[in-house]
Order: C-alpha cells, then structure tokens, then sequence
C-alpha cells in the first residue's frame, strides 16, 4: 500500500464495494460483453474461412507453396499492426468507436477479398481485414474485463474465445457447404463467381450485424473515468452494477489513472528488459498460445488430412467435426473458470496439449512415406492421429484458448491495460505468422518433426505456468496496480 493511499484504500478491500453486492445487471452486462465478443467472431471467421478456399486459391493463381503460405498468412501482417494500433485509437478515442471501425475494416476486406482477380489484391485486402481482427483481439478483451463484475468476469471474458471458435466453425461449416454446392471450391456457383469467392464475401454479414449492435451498447465506464465524464461513467456503472456506492467505485478507478500524461507505450517501460514483468507475462501467454500449432489445425487441416488419404469433401467435414469440438470445449472453460480458476485450467491444458502432440509426432514421425514424400498412416495410425488431433483441440479449448484472452483482459492494471493488450496480442499475431509460415516447410521436412516441435513448446507453455502466472479469480481491476509493483521488485 502507498503513502498516499485514499481513505478508500485504507478503509476496505478494493474489491469489497463490488464483490459482495448481489444486484448487478447481468442481462445487461451479458448483451454488452456478447455484443463486444462479435469482435471475436469475425476475428475466428476471417481466420478460417480461408482453409477452405486455399486449395483453390494455389490453384487458380498458380502459386508455389511458399507464396501460398505467405497469402495464408498475409492477414497475421495485418492483425500485428491492427493490434499496436487499437490500444491507442481506444484510448484516446473509445472502446466503441474502435469497435466501428474493426467492422468497418471487416466489411471492406469481405467485398475485397471476395473479387480479387489477382494475388497481390487479395493479400492486400486480407491485409485489411486482419487489421480488423488484430483490433477486436484487443478491443473485445479490454472492454469485456472493463465493464463486467470480477466474480463473473472469467466467464464472460471467455465469450471472445466462444465467439472465436464459433467464428471459425460458421466459416469452415459454409466452406464445406459453398464447396459441395459447387461440386469443389474451385468451381462457378452463383452470379458467375467461384465458390471459394463467396467464402469470402459471406463475412460481410456478420461485419455489418458487428457495426450495428455496437451502436447499441454503453462505452466503457474506465474509459469514461480517464476521459473526465464522470456522470456517463456513473450512469454505465449503475446500469452493470446495480446500487453500489457509485462515488466510491469510481474513486477507485480514479486512483488507478493518476498520471497526468495521456496512456502510451512509454507506460510499459520496466527493469526487466525494457518491459514491465506483467507485460512479458502477457507476451509470455500469447506466444505459447500459438507456438503449440493450434492454428495449424484450422489453416491447413484440409489440406493436411487430403495428405493422409482423405478426400476433399471428407477433409472438410473433419476439419467442421473439429470446430465443434473446439465450441464444445469452450463452453466447458465457461462453465469451470470462474469456479477453479485460470491457472490450474492453464496447467492441465499443457499436459493434454503435451501428451497429444507427442502422440501426433510419433505417428506422423514413423509413417511411411509415398512417392511424394507424404505420409501415408496405415492401419490404426490415421484413427490414432484424426484422435489425437482432435484431443488435443479439446486439451487447447477448456485452457489456453479461452483463459489467455481472460487473462489479458483482466491481468493488467488500468492506466496500461489497452497498451499492455496492443503488445501481447500483436506478439501472438507475430507468432501466429510464424507458425504459419513456416508449417509448409516444416510439413516437406516431416509432419513427426512439426508435431515434435509443438509438443516441445506446449512442454515449455507448462513450465511458464508455473513459474510466473498468478491467479486472478475474484480480483477488481483495480487490485491489479500493485501486482505490477510487486513482480517489478
């Protein structure tokens, strides 16, 4: 505790004004939290709509595989830079508006994408529409932690990670459906267009619906306190909070937000190489939440199992079979995180994650090989490998893939949280790249070898666990000014 500490800070906990007053709005928190996770949707829609399409795209634009993979991966470039650029435009014009504009940059990528009639096009609109993605990957965490009460705030953190795997569902569900419509992704379907087309433009009604119901939900109320518009952040808190003394909360959050500078990266400066420790803890989840290979999965997974055997219709059927594992795993990180809490859900997802990898890397590892040089699983390898992949979702969805966007969320202290959000999340975007770049030559050098690789950081992703995260169930975000103090000593 400070010197200086507020009669707030010396008379109770800070989180006891909120914690233990049983009449929040939890309808109305609910819709403002689902609405911010639309962000999420479009995030996992644009990711894997291209899965589907990406076979037809190396074959209608004759590309090699290197290139291919840079136009798989071409919107990553985008979400990294989107996701630098929302901490700012959040702080300094609003949660909303920076939401308005990621469905904005959704809906011009959609159209783009849908009628590039040349490669650098379409990487270029995929560009843009990453930029969207990397901005609600940071937009929809900050305000869901921002306007939620801390005893349910796991769980509807966890909505962005529903929302994401829903997203990535819907879009490799209409892939599959678009692609069997046309007879191959490759084919006409409506209006003159390719199927692989209208896989694209299929998301502009999810970004128009996204812009739409942004209109209709409050800013975030911390936001509103660091502006000075103390009435409007009175109303919001009233409104998901219900009665609680409303002076004494927002004196908390005042006392947060100090610093008489605008917020900045200048913020994030610490004594352990350059950085806050909370900030290379954030750094820290989202670059094992990708180097474990889950994007590979949904990237590539068709293209993956048609390696083993499968044909294109049955690749995408499996890879739609894995988003609802992915959805059904989610909902069980829901129901349990705000009961046991990030950690140990962290610790657990490690292990599965460790164990099924390494079984996919010694299956892919010591199948025989065609005379392409692709595996070939006989027997009881390609049900052992379809299992283990699909437990290995299910070990990634109740853990790291919800848990690290709660974490985010809430993990970091409210002067720096957008800040702190714009460079953990444009480093999983980075990471996300890496993967995805390199899978396709990681998949000529031996599927065993990238799985092998995985399996290592998801060991790794166990270890960091356990040295450095710290449990935040039940905390306020305003408890969390002091956890940055102590990991800096």
């Amino acid at each position: 505790m400070s010197e200086h500490s507020t009669p707030i800070e010396q008379g109770e906990d800070w989180g006891s004004i909120e914690r233990f007053e049983p009449h929040e709005s939890h309808g109305m928190v609910t819709r403002c939290a689902a609405t911010a996770a639309l962000g999420g949707f479009l995030f996992g829609y644009d990711s894997a709509v291209i899965n589907g399409a990406v076979g037809a795209i190396g074959d209608y634009f004759d590309t090699p595989a290197g290139v291919l993979g840079f136009a798989v991966a071409s919107a990553l470039i985008g979400a990294a830079i989107g996701a630098v650029m929302a901490g700012r435009v959040a702080d300094r014009l609003g949660r909303l508006k920076a939401m308005w504009m990621a469905a904005i940059l959704f809906l011009i990528s959609a159209i783009g994408s849908g009628l590039a009639d040349v490669l650098w096009l379409l990487i270029a609109f995929r560009v843009i529409g990453g930029v969207g993605v990397g901005a609600a990957s940071v937009i929809a965490p900050a305000y869901i932690a921002e306007i939620a009460p801390a005893r349910i705030r796991g769980r509807l953190g966890s909505l962005q990670q529903l929302a994401i795997v829903t997203g990535i569902f819907i879009a490799l569900l209409i892939d599959y459906v678009l692609a069997t419509a046309a007879g191959g992704s490759e084919k006409e379907l409506w209006l003159g267009l390719e199927a692989w087309r209208w896989m694209f433009l299929s998301m502009a009604i999810p970004s128009v619906l996204y812009g739409g119901l942004a209109l209709t939900i409050p800013e975030s109320p911390r936001h509103l306190v660091r502006q000075g518009r103390i009435d409007e952040a009175r109303d919001v808190l009233r409104k998901v909070l219900g009665n609680i003394d409303l002076d004494a909360k927002i004196a908390q959050i005042r006392q947060t937000m100090t610093a008489k500078t605008r917020p900045s990266f200048s913020d994030l400066r610490g004594p352990f190489l350059g950085l806050l420790p909370i900030v290379w803890v954030g750094i820290g989840l989202s670059v094992f939440q990708q180097f474990v290979g889950i994007n590979v999965i949904f990237y590539y997974s068709s293209i993956l199992w048609q390696a083993v055997g499968f044909n294109e219709s049955d690749s995408l059927m499996i890879t739609v079979i894995t988003s609802v594992v992915n959805v059904v795993t989610t909902l069980i990180a829901i129901a349990t995180i705000d009961r046991f809490g990030r950690k140990p859900l962290l610790l657990i997802g490690s292990v599965g994650m460790t164990i099924t990898l390494g079984v996919m890397a010694i299956v892919f590892g010591t199948a025989d090989t065609n005379a392409q040089g692709e595996p070939v699983l006989h027997g009881l390898a390609g049900p052992t490998a379809l299992v283990a992949a699909n437990l290995f979702v299910f070990s990634f969805g109740m853990s790291w893939g919800p848990v690290v966007w709660v974490l985010l969320g809430e993990t970091f202290p409210n002067r720096i949280r957008a800040a702190a959000l714009s460079v953990a999340a444009a480093s999983q975007w980075i990471a996300n790249w890496i993967v995805s770049v390199s899978f396709p030559s990681l998949k000529n050098a031996g599927l065993g070898l990238a799985y092998g690789i995985y399996a290592g950081c998801a060991l790794l992703s166990l270890l960091f666990v356990l040295r450095f995260v710290r449990e935040t169930k039940g905390q306020e975000l305003e408890e969390m000014t002091d956890e940055v103090q102590i990991m800096a000593h």
